[in-house]
């Protein structure tokens, strides 16, 4: 077995690999950028080497700096985690060269499974399903039009070498072919330093299935079951789950077995997925094989009980695998929730800053449930521009898939940031979800349920009176805190002597509340009649300054983040978040006689949705335009993002360049 390895990679991932490395006594190097010396994977390895400026292409893409740092440290092995060198031939060629064990596939596997194009021709040499389409290279737009225009739109573009949502837009026309060809290799080109792309049929209303296999070095090949990965945005995953609500055992037995088959024949060796499209009637097409750890990996660890990382390394060094295909069992169900630093109230885009509060849900085993929290940030590290904007995976595991779900609630209910914008009240919103929960999903789901974009959950039904009854109690334990201070009826009982209006959001209750620190409190909610009904009893050991009140509402365990507001807070609950006001009767009168602020006029302006790079400007001043033109291209986070005139119009003023880096809603250009 090794005695030190290497991560080439950062972030999550990073810790994820030292994490099991530690568990079986091996010591970790890490490798870090610019961007990357304070970053919490430099902290965990057991030694660091800087390898270059933050841009991957001038440091975690460079193979040379990765076998430069290994000579250095003596690390006999390198595990290149997900994305940059992950899939690309060349490096462990080149480490092999340099007597460094990769770990990962053999280099030949990685050729005929890790390109896009030549792992469909595989296949369709294995006779095994595909989806219709043009394997081919293609040379430019024009190309890639004409193809499209012969396979039937919508279709899919590609890139060879992508990843992770990287390189790949669905066209429903010709224009939008041209120009989905020319992002795609562009962010192709960008991100793997690849820019050839393909064009396939896009399959509507399809599922997202794929299956874990791993091989040893001795011809064996096993599938673990499947993975869930339908509920998408800009074709990236943000929920998985495991196993699938859609398959059935025969339908799992036979996706194994194709994975497997396919696996066998171009002797693949570690860790790696074969990626499936299916139908609503379960019905499955090869998408594509990635020659790596997935970044979902962890659901399917919590349902098979097998660490991947674990035995990509025990392969690597030449070990069998320890188990048959009969001895995988899966057990219970595992949701994943990939927490990113992204607005979801302005369609995901990516968010940049320092996380001035980090405190994830804590890690636990308890009564049948797993919280598990694979990350790579700390409170008080930043999010940089340069790299993917995910903060962590949240994962929870039960006997169930509703209670798996959930836990998933729950956990998600704690999970406090603070500093950048995040899509956890996106993530909570759709625990949430009739339509996730029931399992009937697909990869159009973002799209077709939030057409408008999203929007938080509106306060009703028994999470209002939840949210009400925390917020009368947060509001009584000040005014406690206050007589005892000022000595006012010390250690009495504090009753309110008139009822309170709880204003939460548009949505108003009238309750009473009573109890002393450190508690039981007792809430009652006041009927139209002006009766208090049966108390509730609300019991916590919050006290202000907090972030996340923890406690139970009428028994049940409750968790809500609490943010400060002028007079008021703002509550977060199961995907609900509002504006919270505690008043008195008079106090509510007035307030409602308050002017409402109206928002500055801004139409007039294309704004910044996001912090990035300004790639391109395409009109110029005086310029007559029409809706659907596009304006400008900024990139931020790998991903290049048109923005495009709403309406038609005239440019009067443009207010920046190609080049330019800039923060959200700054002004790119003013119309007449």
């Amino acid at each position: 077995m090794f005695k030190k390895i290497l991560i080439a990679n950062r972030g999550e991932i990073a810790c994820r690999v030292i994490k099991s490395a530690r568990k079986m006594g091996i010591k970790t190097v890490a490798v870090y950028s610019d961007a990357d010396r304070d970053a919490l994977h430099v902290e965990m390895a057991d030694e660091a080497v800087h390898i270059g400026p933050p841009p991957a292409a001038e440091s975690y893409l460079l193979m040379d700096r990765i076998i430069d740092a290994c000579k250095a440290t003596g690390a006999e092995a390198v595990h290149p985690g997900y994305g940059f060198l992950s899939e690309r031939e060349a490096f462990p060629i080149a480490l092999q060269k340099n007597g460094i064990v990769f770990i990962g596939p053999n280099p030949k596997a990685i050729a005929a499974m890790g390109d896009k194009i030549e792992s469909k021709k595989a296949a369709a040499a294995a006779k095994v399903s595909t989806v219709p389409g043009y394997l081919g290279e293609i040379a430019d737009a024009k190309q890639a039009v004409k193809i499209s225009n012969e396979i039937g739109y919508p279709v899919m573009i590609k890139a060879s070498a992508g990843g992770g949502g990287k390189g790949m837009r669905i066209a429903y026309n010709a224009k939008e072919a041209e120009e989905g060809f020319q992002l795609a290799r562009s962010e192709a080109k960008s991100s793997f330093g690849d820019d050839r792309c393909f064009v396939e049929k896009f399959i509507e209303n399809p599922r997202h299935i794929e299956i874990q296999v791993l091989g040893d070095k001795h011809g064996n090949v096993v599938y673990l079951g499947e993975r869930e990965c339908s509920v998408q945005r800009r074709n990236q995953k943000v929920l998985e789950e495991a196993p699938s609500p859609l398959l059935d055992e025969k339908t799992r037995k036979a996706m194994g077995e194709q994975a497997v088959a396919l696996s066998k024949a171009v002797g693949y060796d570690s860790a790696g997925t074969v990626e499936f499209v299916a139908g609503q009637d379960r019905s499955f097409y090869f998408l594509e094989m990635n020659t790596r750890l997935q970044v979902e990996h962890p659901v399917t660890e919590l349902v098979t009980g097998i660490d991947l990382v674990e035995q990509m390394i025990r392969v690597a060094a030449g070990e069998k695998l320890p188990f048959k295909q009969s001895d995988i069992t899966l057990k219970g169900w595992a949701v994943e929730s990939r927490v990113y630093a992204e607005d979801p109230f302005r369609n995901f885009l990516p968010s940049i800053g320092r996380l001035v509060k980090y405190r994830p849900p804590a890690e636990a085993v308890k009564a049948g449930v797993t919280v598990r929290n694979d990350t790579g940030v700390f409170e008080g590290g930043e999010i940089s521009m340069y790299y993917d904007p995910m903060i962590a995976k949240l994962v929870t595991h039960a006997p169930t898939r509703e209670a798996a779900i959930d836990a998933q609630a729950d956990a998600l209910d704690a999970f406090y940031i603070e500093g950048i914008q995040h899509n956890v009240p996106f993530l909570a919103s759709m625990m949430q979800h009739p339509r996730w929960r029931s399992g009937k999903i697909s990869t159009g789901f973002i799209k077709e349920e939030y057409p408008e974009g999203f929007k938080p959950n509106e306060p009703q039904g028994q999470d209002l009176i939840t949210i009400a009854a925390v917020a009368a109690v947060i509001d009584h334990l000040g005014n406690v805190r206050r007589r005892d201070i000022t000595h006012q009826m010390a250690g009495q009982a504090v009753r309110f002597a008139t009822q309170r209006v709880v204003k939460v959001g548009q949505a108003s209750v009238l309750l009473e509340v009573e109890g002393n620190i450190p508690g039981p409190y007792y809430v009652s909610i006041v009927d139209s009649s002006g009766e208090p009904g049966k108390p509730m009893e609300v019991m916590s050991d919050w006290w202000p300054g907090q972030p996340v009140w923890h406690g139970t509402v009428a028994g049940r365990t409750v968790a809500v983040q609490v943010r400060t507001l002028a007079n008021g807070l703002q509550l977060s609950y199961r995907g609900i978040q509002a504006p919270v006001y505690v008043y008195t009767k008079r106090e509510a009168e007035l307030a409602a006689l308050m002017p409402v602020k109206v928002a500055a006029d801004m139409s007039k302006y294309l704004l910044c949705p996001m912090p990035g790079l300004v790639k391109a400007i395409h009109v110029s001043e005086e310029q007559e335009v029409k809706a659907g033109d596009a304006l400008a291209v900024v990139e931020a986070m790998k991903m290049e993002n048109i923005l495009k005139a709403e309406r038609d119009g005239k440019v009067k003023k443009i207010s920046a360049k190609a080049g330019d880096s800039l923060a959200v809603d700054a002004v790119i250009l003013e119309f007449a």
